[in-house]
C-alpha cells in the first residue's frame, strides 16, 4: 500500500516554487476539486469550468514566484486566481461569440420544427388537395412529412422511378394552381 505524501504549506510552497512534479501533482490532487466549483459556480458550464481549471493550474505553475505568504494562505491565493480565470472567462469576446452562436444555433432548430405550420398559413395544404390522389399521397409525405423519395417508394411499394415521375407531375401541376 503506498503511502500517501503530506506537506505543510511552506513545504508545498517551496516544492513548488522549485518547479518539482510531485509537489504540483499533489496540489492538483488535493485542491482542484475546490478550485473546479469555484470556477463552475462562475461560468455556470462544466465544460468550459474544466477548460478554465486547466488554465488556473497553468497559471499557478508559471507564477508561483508571485505568491507571497505574508499577504495570505496559498488556498486562497489559487482561489483568487481561479475566481479570476472564471470572470475573466465570461468577459472575453470569444465566450460572447460562443454564446451567440449557440443560441443561433438552438434558434434555427427550434423555428425548424414550425414549418409544417408555416405551410399552412400559405394555403399550401389547400391546393394539395386539388391534386390527383396519387400525386396528393406523395405530396404529403415527401413536403410535409419529410420522407425522401426512396422512403416513399419502399413505403408505398411503388418502383422508385415511378415515384420521381409522379412527384415531378404534381409539382407541375402545383405550379400550375399557384400561377392562377
Amino acid at each position: 500500500m503506498a503511502e500517501s505524501l503530506s506537506y505543510t504549506e511552506n513545504e508545498l510552497v517551496l516544492l513548488l516554487k522549485q518547479h518539482t512534479p510531485a509537489a504540483f501533482n499533489y496540489l492538483y490532487d488535493n485542491y482542484s476539486g475546490a478550485l473546479y466549483h469555484v470556477v463552475l459556480s462562475i461560468v455556470q458550464e462544466r465544460e468550459l469550468a474544466n477548460d478554465v481549471l486547466q488554465e488556473v493550474f497553468v497559471k499557478i505553475w508559471k507564477q508561483i514566484d508571485q505568491y507571497n505568504p505574508d499577504k495570505g494562505r496559498l488556498f486562497t491565493w489559487m482561489m483568487n486566481i481561479s475566481r479570476n480565470a472564471g470572470i475573466d472567462t465570461l468577459r472575453s469576446k470569444s465566450y460572447h461569440s460562443q454564446k451567440q452562436n449557440r443560441e443561433l444555433t438552438e434558434n434555427v432548430y427550434a423555428t425548424a420544427e414550425t414549418t409544417e405550420i408555416e405551410t399552412d398559413k400559405i394555403g399550401l395544404r389547400k391546393i394539395v388537395t386539388n391534386l390527383k390522389e396519387e400525386h396528393k399521397v406523395l405530396i404529403e409525405l415527401a413536403y410535409f412529412h419529410g420522407y425522401t423519395q426512396d422512403e416513399i417508394s419502399k413505403f408505398l411499394n411503388v418502383p422508385l422511378g415511378t415515384v420521381k415521375t409522379r412527384l415531378r407531375s404534381a409539382l407541375i401541376q402545383l405550379r400550375q394552381y399557384l400561377k392562377r
